[in-house]
């Protein structure tokens, strides 16, 4: 029995030294010569400051862009901050190695490839994520070609037109460098056209909308040469809504209770100075807040600027038609008095036989009339003779005198209102009347042309 067990164990371990020394030989020979070529070996004789095809011309890199985010887009900055992953292609032909398979590598072995120097130019701050590890990857195809990714955050530059904002329309740009290399030793593309760049249509943005976007290739000149580049435009188109909501419908309900005040009789005084003063201060207030999300830049005159000061214009013009009315009402009853005056000194003046006369050209002096009828007309020759004695020169004078202070009586006449109510009752219509047509030429002009 013994012997049997002893026999069937020297076969075991017979057949399994075989199966190890079978296993080992194919496993060793699949690895030194089709798929997984080590890094010693690729990196053998690699110069990673030289770039690939070095003095056979340019190398060509693809790009494409995944958008991840755009953090925040600020007016008073002129900038936006976006989260992109930047993919760059190059075949290098120092990194061939058999088979149909590619190698994928530590981003920390970045130092011993040669990469490009590609930059952001519009780029006020950046960095690249590094958290667990830096974002970045490294995979190598067989025929040689470097796919080389990361993920970047960065503050880019972009120039604002504000002139129509809150219904703005912004055109932003991306654009991509090479730093040292000029046109003749790389030529940047983009790799699918305007499909290279992904994202843009998912993101949702707190006051704006992608509207478009699109790829371009051109070149930068500098004074050290011609350089590749690539450029990414969007247009973002700001939602008017909030700002609806925000500022535009308060400074109209502000207009509307400023007219509140025609409606009220003119000898309620606080009352209707109350109105205007609250609707005047109100104002102010609202066109302060509205301008501590923008640029204090004087070229800018925005649209919501316009529309601010055509809602104070309105409300203080509210305020000073019921100054108007008020002051033309006190005038009327003041002449309602001096009639009153006149009439009663008429009546008691009945019984002593005069009658007071207020003349135009002087109105504090009177004349009784008929107090002195038995005196004598010796005043009335010695006036005539007086007035005889007069030069010519005096006579013309005297005319254009006269002639000047009717004229200025007519002209008083025009801004004399015989019924000051009739003011409130007109303002009740031409106010609401021209600021719907005022509101009608703002909106067609900032929302078509």
């Amino acid at each position: 029995m013994s012997v049997h067990l002893q026999a069937l164990l020297i076969l075991c371990l017979t057949f399994t030294q075989g199966a190890c020394m079978f296993s080992n030989t194919h496993w060793g020979e699949w690895n030194d010569s089709q798929l997984l070529p080590t890094i010693q070996k690729l990196m053998k004789g690699y110069n990673r400051y030289l770039r690939p095809n070095f003095n056979e011309g340019p190398v060509e890199i693809g790009m494409s862009l995944d958008i991840a985010s755009i953090d925040a887009i600020s007016e008073i900055n002129m900038d936006y901050t976006a989260t992109i992953f930047l993919r760059q292609r190059w075949r290098d032909s120092r990194l061939v190695f058999p088979g149909n398979e590619s190698v994928s590598v530590d981003g920390r072995l970045v130092s011993l490839l040669w990469i490009p120097d590609t930059f952001i130019p519009d780029s006020k701050r950046s960095f690249l994520h590094d958290v667990t590890v830096e974002n970045r990857l490294i995979r190598i195809f067989s025929n040689g070609t470097v796919l080389y990714a990361l993920r970047i955050t960065a503050t880019i530059a972009c120039n604002m037109d504000l002139t129509k904002y809150p219904m703005d329309r912004q055109v932003c740009t991306l654009q991509l460098e090479s730093w040292g290399y000029n046109l003749q030793d790389v030529v940047f593309y983009w790799t699918r056209g305007n499909d290279s760049v992904k994202g843009l249509n998912t993101l949702r943005l707190a006051q704006y909308s992608v509207e478009s976007y699109y790829t371009t290739v051109s070149e930068a000149v500098y004074e050290t040469g011609q350089y590749p580049k690539l450029v990414l435009h969007f247009a973002l188109r700001r939602n008017v809504l909030f700002f609806i909501l925000e500022t535009y419908v308060p400074s109209v309900l502000l207009v509307v209770l400023s007219w509140v005040s025609f409606w009220i009789s003119q000898s309620s005084v606080p009352a209707r100075t109350c109105i205007g003063v609250t609707t005047v201060l109100t104002m102010t207030t609202l066109m302060m807040g509205a301008r501590t999300s923008l640029p204090n830049a004087n070229c800018f005159i925005k649209a919501i600027d316009v529309y601010l000061g055509i809602c104070f214009t309105f409300i203080f013009g509210a305020l000073l038609e019921y100054a108007c009315a008020h002051f033309y009402t006190m005038q009327n009853h003041t002449l309602e008095d001096l009639h009153r005056e006149l009439l009663k000194e008429l009546n008691e003046s009945k019984g002593n036989g005069s009658i007071p006369v207020v003349t135009s050209t002087q109105p504090n002096q009177s004349v009784e009339i008929g107090s002195s009828a038995d005196e004598p007309t010796e005043q009335a020759a010695n006036s005539d003779t007086r007035n005889n004695a007069e030069p010519k020169e005096k006579t013309g004078k005297g005319c254009s005198l006269s002639s000047v202070k009717d004229a200025s009586r007519r002209a008083a006449s025009i801004f004399t209102v015989e019924n000051p109510h009739n003011i409130d009752r007109h303002a009740r219509t031409v106010f609401p009347t021209a600021f719907l047509f005022v509101n009608i030429l703002y909106w067609l002009y900032y929302l078509f042309l």
